[in-house]
């Protein structure tokens, strides 16, 4: 009678081998994530601190090991693939777990108070799963959360009350680290109308603002008047404002929800001018711990 060969161990007769499942190097995922949130190659590099060439080669090698296309590169855009947003989703996970794995077994969970405050109208953004998975990660210090203003933040982390601020700053300017360059935009309904002998209706923050500021500069460069319509300390009182047609504003334009619409050519509105989101620290704070949040927010990349 013939004998299964396999019953006797002849490996010549057995069934090939399936691979083990996927391995990615941590190296090449830290690549192609840097790569993923910032769409461009030199700025990927700049960021990790390696060649360009080097972020290619990993990339590469990562998309080998996933037997798939990540990434799409040409002379005008890079962008991700479907698997690509995968993949980015994929990365993250894997990365903070490693990190937190091996701040466990290193036996030195970081410790502390880090007292931060934020723009409000970045909680629109990824910043509050950020900050979720950061006190996962650093369950021992005590995250104390503070939002409002940037001005009015900015003045509080100067006073000594808080510890690192995520605010709307001057673009260019040279203090704190900056997580993303923006530019406002003027902002109202689709069916906004602006006659052109009446002042321009404003929704803004209370002085001082940023934003208040340099929308009223750039109306009064232009010979344009204007008025407050409606003066509100939160994201959230502006949104109702405009959507309520009571005026126009001025915002950062990837923070524009998808019901609002950049008027800004439509009415020859002036140009406002650039933003970035800066994170700046108070010296006296405990470095350690507000470095690890500024890493936690630059490094991951804010979705918007």
């Amino acid at each position: 009678m013939a004998m299964d060969a396999r019953e006797h161990g002849d490996p010549t007769s057995a069934e090939p081998r399936r691979e083990g499942p996927f391995m990615f190097d941590p190296v090449h995922l830290r690549s192609f994530l840097a790569v993923a949130e910032t769409l461009n190659f030199t700025q990927a590099a700049q960021r990790l601190g390696l060649a360009q060439p080097t972020v290619s080669q990993h990339v590469q090698k990562l998309e080998a090991a996933a037997k798939r296309s990540l990434i799409v590169r040409d002379t005008r855009e890079v962008r991700l693939t479907d698997n690509g947003d995968a993949m980015a989703g994929f990365a993250r996970t894997i990365l903070a777990e490693q990190d937190a794995a091996a701040r466990y077994f290193a036996g030195s969970a970081m410790r502390g108070r880090l007292r931060f405050g934020a723009a409000d109208d970045l909680a629109n953004t990824s910043l509050p799963r950020i900050l979720r998975e950061f006190r996962q990660l650093y369950p021992e210090i005590n995250l104390e959360l503070t939002v409002g203003q940037s001005d009015q933040l900015h003045r509080r982390l100067k006073a000594g009350q808080l510890d690192l601020v995520f605010v709307k700053w001057v673009a260019g300017a040279t203090e704190g680290e900056v997580a993303r360059h923006d530019s406002f935009a003027w902002v109202g309904l689709e069916q906004t109308v602006l006659p052109d002998d009446s002042p321009v209706p404003l929704v803004a923050y209370p002085a001082p603002s940023l934003s208040r500021r340099l929308a009223i500069d750039a109306l009064e460069s232009q010979g344009r008047r204007w008025k407050v319509t409606c003066s509100t300390r939160q994201i959230a009182g502006v949104l109702a404002a405009v959507r309520a047609g009571l005026g126009v504003a001025v915002m950062p334009s990837t923070l524009i929800p998808e019901d609002l619409t950049v008027i800004t050519r439509r009415f020859d509105l002036p140009p406002v001018g650039d933003v970035d989101f800066t994170l700046i620290k108070n010296p006296s704070a405990d470095t350690e711990v507000s470095d690890a949040l500024i890493r936690a927010i630059v490094g991951r990349g804010l979705k918007w």
